[in-house]
């Protein structure tokens, strides 16, 4: 595995740039699991699946298929 050196500036505004070269040795991708460990960054390409992210979230807040019911009946009716 070739290893690439290259600098990426972090801005005022908390954003990085990945450089090209970086980006161009790895499979396209737009999102990235990021993980701080031992003083390193480490940023993993993730593919989304949006079906699956959805699902994911609904886990995560504990909610089920009659509170999704719920919630997309309350919001016809206020439409």
């Amino acid at each position: 595995m070739e290893r690439l050196i290259v600098l990426a500036k972090l801005t005022a505004k908390n954003q990085l740039t990945l450089p090209k070269s970086i980006t161009a040795a790895i499979a396209p991708t737009e999102y990235f699991d990021v993980v701080a460990r031992d003083g390193q960054i480490i940023l993993t390409p993730v593919r989304i699946q949006r079906g699956d992210a959805v699902r994911a979230k609904l886990a995560e807040l504990n909610l089920g298929e009659a509170d999704v019911a719920a919630a997309v009946a309350w919001a016809r009716k206020r439409s």
